[in-house]
Parts: C-alpha cells; sequence; structure tokens
C-alpha cells in the first residue's frame, strides 16, 4: 500500500460525481403529533404472590411484610399477633407503571411493566394482586391484576447457576382496567396546533406551506420551530386533522454527527460537511507474545527440569500511512465510506471525527454519548 490516502481521495472524487438521491417525503402524521393528545404515566405499588421460593425474605424486606399483613387484614385475617413467625418466600414487592394512551376510556385495556422492590430473584409465573395506579395528581386512573410474564430463563443449581433476561421485571399484557379517563375536547377554541417531534424552522415552514396549498390560505402559519397553529374556521376538527396528516412534506435536519463510544456506533447525518482538512492517522502497536520452553536436562546429570520463559515483542507504528487533504464539500458519509473501505475500524472513525471537529474542519454538531 504506497499511498493509503490515494484510494481514498479517488473514491471521494468518484463519488462527488454521482448525482444525489432524491430526497423522501413523509407523512405530516409521521412527524408531528396534536398539541394536547398525548400519553400519561401512571404508577403503583403492588405484591406478586405464588413465587416458588423466590420472592422477597421478609426478615430483609420490612414493607413487603407490612404490605403482606395489611392486604391480609382486608381481606379477614389477622397475623399481627403472628408477625415474627411469617417467614414466606413467595411473595415479592413490587412497583408496576403503565402509560394510559389518549382517548382511553373506562372499562379498556393496557398493558402494565412490573418490576421487584426487595431482594426477590425471580417473579416468573406469579401473580400480581389488585394494584391501583395513580396519576401525577395521585387519582387513581386503572386496576393491574393478572400473570407476570419475564420472557427471562433462571436455572440454579448446588454449584452453577444460568440466568438469560431479567427475571425481576416482567409484563402483564392487557393486565390494567382504565377507571377514570383523561379529558380532551379537539374543538375547545378556533385553532389546533401541532408539535414537531424535531424542532425544525424549515420544517415547520414546509407543514405549513402543505396544508394552506392544500386548504387555502391562511389556515396554516409556522409560530416557532415546534409548532404549526392550525385555523379551524367552521371544519369539522376530525376530518380536517385526517386529511392534514396524510399530507407530504420533506423533513429538515440539523448537521449532526452522534458517536457512541461504548459500543463504537457512529451515526452521520445528510447535511453534514467537511471543510478543506489534511488528515494523518497512525496507531503504535505493541505486540508482546510469550513462548514458555521446557529445559529438560540430560539423564544423571543431578540437574532439574526448569520452564524457560521466551518473550517476543513486535512494535508496528504503521508507518506506511501517509497524510491525505480532504478537500472542502466533501460529505462526511463518503469520509466514512472511504475509510471503511481501507478497513478503518470504528474506534479510529471516532478519533478521525473527534479530531476534525477539533481542528474546527467538521461542519456540524458532534454529540458524543
Amino acid at each position: 500500500m504506497t499511498s493509503l490516502w490515494a484510494a481514498v481521495l479517488l473514491g471521494w472524487v468518484l463519488t462527488l460525481g454521482a448525482a444525489p438521491p432524491a430526497a423522501a417525503q413523509v407523512r405530516i402524521k409521521d412527524i408531528a403529533d396534536v398539541e394536547g393528545v398525548r400519553d400519561n404515566q401512571l404508577v403503583g405499588y403492588g405484591l406478586v404472590v405464588g413465587l416458588n421460593g423466590t420472592g422477597d425474605r421478609l426478615r430483609s424486606a420490612p414493607f413487603t411484610r407490612q404490605s403482606l399483613i395489611g392486604v391480609l387484614e382486608r381481606l379477614g385475617v389477622n397475623t399481627r399477633d403472628q408477625e415474627t413467625r411469617l417467614d414466606t418466600r413467595n411473595v415479592a414487592a413490587v412497583m408496576v407503571t403503565a402509560n394510559l394512551p389518549a382517548f382511553a376510556r373506562p372499562g379498556s385495556r393496557i398493558d402494565v411493566a412490573v418490576s421487584t422492590l426487595g431482594d426477590a430473584t425471580n417473579i416468573t409465573g406469579g401473580t400480581l394482586l389488585v394494584t391501583p395506579l395513580l396519576g401525577a395528581d395521585g387519582e387513581v386512573y386503572a386496576v393491574a391484576q393478572g400473570a407476570v410474564a419475564t420472557g427471562a430463563i433462571a436455572a440454579r443449581g448446588a454449584a452453577a447457576s444460568v440466568t438469560r433476561g431479567v427475571p425481576t421485571a416482567g409484563r402483564i399484557a392487557n393486565g390494567a382496567v382504565v377507571e377514570r379517563e383523561v379529558a380532551f375536547q379537539f374543538a375547545q377554541g378556533e385553532r389546533i396546533r401541532l408539535a414537531l417531534r424535531n424542532p425544525d424552522l424549515t420544517t415547520a415552514r414546509r407543514i405549513a406551506a402543505a396544508i394552506n396549498r392544500q386548504a387555502g390560505g391562511g389556515v396554516a402559519q409556522a409560530t416557532d420551530p415546534r409548532t404549526v397553529s392550525l385555523l379551524i374556521g367552521g371544519r369539522d376538527p376530525i376530518a380536517f386533522l385526517s386529511e392534514v396528516e396524510q399530507l407530504r412534506v420533506q423533513p429538515d435536519q440539523v448537521a449532526r454527527v452522534v458517536i457512541e463510544e461504548a459500543s463504537g456506533t457512529i451515526v452521520v447525518g445528510s447535511q453534514v460537511r467537511v471543510s478543506t482538512v489534511a488528515i494523518a492517522q497512525g496507531n503504535l502497536t505493541i505486540r508482546i507474545t510469550e513462548t514458555p520452553q521446557v529445559s529438560q536436562p540430560n539423564a544423571l546429570s543431578g540437574g532439574q527440569t526448569v520452564v524457560v520463559p521466551r518473550t517476543g515483542i513486535e512494535v508496528d507504528d504503521q508507518n506506511e500511512r501517509r497524510m491525505g487533504i480532504l478537500r472542502g464539500g466533501v460529505t462526511l458519509d463518503e469520509l466514512v465510506r472511504g475509510l471503511n473501505s481501507l478497513g478503518v475500524g470504528p474506534r479510529d472513525l471516532i478519533s478521525i471525527l473527534q479530531t476534525i471537529k477539533a481542528a474546527g474542519a467538521l461542519q456540524a454538531e458532534l454529540e458524543v454519548r
């Protein structure tokens, strides 16, 4: 490899000569929501029973003990006189969470998630007892009960154990019944506002323009990067929004590079550009190998058999790599493809991108997670 970067620059030139693909248009319903139409978080505290000796230790989990005594008292069983003798491991205290969808009516069912609080090791196969689910205002909006499914596998023997998944957290499909709805009226005023999921001025203006072309001028107005205001004007709000959400626009996006160092993942936006910059990248690699050998003395020599260490050291500074010039206007995704074709790993790519940003040649936001 006489010139590593020569191949990269040739690939960039060929790529720049190709016509860019047409930008895809998406429905408004996929990039915006009606303001006020949202989920509400619910939370509750309950007990899971029926466990096969994998529940909480009552001596180390006093909240489980008190909850169990309270449940039994409500069912007419008095155990406070025998509190110290309660020693079951078939009960686990859990937190129950759920999302209450918009327009959920009383009697409809929602999924719930169940997670242990104490030292229970497995809640697979347990049954959640009746658990009220509260909203942020302290009111009960749903009641959960049912068999818990974790999807995990846990097996334990005398000397070894195997666990796959998380056996201390599970779900109950359709496990809660909605008891109270969150009221919302579309026709509360003359206007309805659309909230963009990814705020952007250009996208908001394009949405307003598409709606005005369809319904007439002055109906839609972008008030900020996140909000597009719609004038109802005596229209049926449901029918009007149904037509609006099917309109297609081309969303714009901020030039951004997202790097997740833990997994070596790099995501590059299509709007990213790189200014003219010279790049050289190389690593100093030191390999140390141990090959111990056995030294055997001659017969009747009185010597001892010993292991003699043999160490091999190799140093690779990758000096065949050369500095290359990256011309302005080259997109970052083309840079990444060129480096990938030469076998540059994700870790090296991350270092290169961070260095280009530090040099001021990366015209994009660099987000490192």
